[in-house]
């Protein structure tokens, strides 16, 4: 495969599908976050994926779908550092398969490509009722975050964690500011994308030539000026901070711990970062499943996770309350004997088998294909394919297992846990 340059900031990169009988489309559009707009960003996603200029409402768009042999569309807000990114994708049946030779290519490239290039506007901005509709969606949405008590403890660390730096950025946007939001909010954030963005559009199963023909005339006329991505950023190493809610009738406690690379222009490839999370606490066997959860049974879950754009490990549990400190000194205990105690090829091993079987179960889909080459790209890699993937894996030592575990610093320990006297009964409450 081959991510090929068409304009400034316009690429397409063709992904063989040749296994499948079905071919997707997809394009992201990679944008600076910005804090004043994050909430327009948030709605504008759910506002296009309700139809577009030729589809201008839900039914008509699901009509459409439904003529094309049930495609599916979808459109999702997502992160890639301190950047954004808003992407569309389209699946459905390949041209060979069409009962009437139907030019399914052409159809698809039309909807996605419409999806971002030609949304429903009224009288130059956003339908104002599609705009109320969704932005009481989001809403709701933020408002469900208290519901899910680990969601809720995470995204609560990382607000501490991240304050007011650019990877602090909400994602979701913010409560208190969907009453801003309006048709001419949302257009003038939807115009700021279109002209920021660096555009990547990844075909499956489709011809590539043709969708980039039809891609160059959808930006015929549009005003471009791509941003560079942003680098890889890290917050500076601090001494802990401790953080502690109550809330009444809780039934099972949640801890969070957040650990920083510090500001790490170099930060460690990810294939040594998957084997470094594997082992201290991302699989079955690794240190804090087989240690904390499973010997002292101090958990009911316990895992870890790094994102190298933003230099941050993460590790997440459920507890029972009252036994938290308890959990973060057993944690912190097993990160510590990883860092300077003995680390066994076997245990790394062990470990590794399940990143590599993952890597096979790539193949089997086109919206995981898809989202491995793009992760490439987003990291600003050389494209290649998940056999080449699991070679790197497969030659992380344990020695860059041990360096990169010990380039974290712990930073910030939030626990959400039960008030005193309210505790409820079990503790099966978002068991993962």
């Amino acid at each position: 495969m081959e991510r090929k340059q068409l304009a400034p900031g316009v690429y397409i990169t063709a992904l063989d599908a040749a296994k499948f009988n079905r071919c997707r489309i997809t394009i992201h559009l990679r944008f600076p976050a910005r804090r004043e707009s994050a909430t327009d960003a948030a709605v504008l996603a759910l506002v296009l994926e309700r139809g577009y200029a030729a589809c201008p409402d839900m039914t008509a768009l699901s009509r459409r779908l439904a003529e094309l042999y049930g495609a599916d569309l979808g459109v999702d807000l997502s992160n890639a550092g301190t950047d954004r990114v808003l992407s569309a994708d389209i699946c459905g049946i390949k041209d060979a398969y069409a009962l009437a030779g139907e030019n399914l290519t052409d159809a698809y490239a039309d909807i996605v490509f419409g999806t971002i290039f030609d949304p429903y506007l009224v009288d130059g901005v956003f339908d104002a009722e599609a705009v109320r509709i969704e932005t009481e969606t989001q809403a709701r949405r933020l408002e469900a975050e208290f519901n899910s008590k680990r969601l809720y403890c995470v995204r609560q660390a990382r607000r501490k964690f991240f304050g007011n730096s650019p990877a602090g950025i909400e994602l979701g946007g913010y409560p208190a500011e969907l009453v801003h939001v309006t048709p001419a909010s949302l257009k003038a954030e939807y115009d700021r994308i279109l002209s920021s963005a660096t555009i990547d559009v990844m075909v499956q199963g489709a011809d590539p030539a043709r969708v980039a023909d039809l891609l160059l005339q959808k930006l015929q006329g549009i005003a471009r000026d791509p941003q560079p991505f942003a680098p890889p950023m890290g917050m500076p190493a601090t001494a802990v901070q401790q953080y502690r809610e109550e809330i009444p009738g809780l039934t099972q406690a949640k801890l969070c711990m957040l650990f920083t690379a510090g500001e790490n222009a170099d930060p460690p490839s990810v294939s040594i970062l998957r084997v470094a999370m594997s082992v201290l606490g991302g699989s079955a066997t690794s240190r804090l499943f087989r240690n904390v959860r499973e010997k002292q049974s101090l958990c009911y879950y316990c895992g870890s996770a790094a994102q190298r754009a933003t230099g941050v490990m993460m590790i997440d549990s459920g507890v029972e309350p009252g036994r938290e400190a308890q959990a973060e000194a057993a944690i912190l205990a097993e990160w510590e004997a990883l860092k300077n105690g003995p680390i066994t090829q076997e245990e790394v091993n062990d470990c590794r088998r399940g990143l590599l079987s993952g890597m096979d179960a790539l193949g089997d889909s086109l919206a995981a294909l898809e989202s491995w080459y793009y992760g490439q790209i987003t990291r600003g890699e050389p494209l290649y394919p998940p056999e080449y993937g699991k070679v790197l894996t497969s030659a992380v030592s344990l020695d860059e297992v041990r360096q990169t575990l010990q380039s974290y610093s712990y930073s910030v320990c939030y626990a959400v846990t039960a008030k005193p006297g309210t505790q409820g009964k079990g503790g099966a409450e978002d068991v993962q």
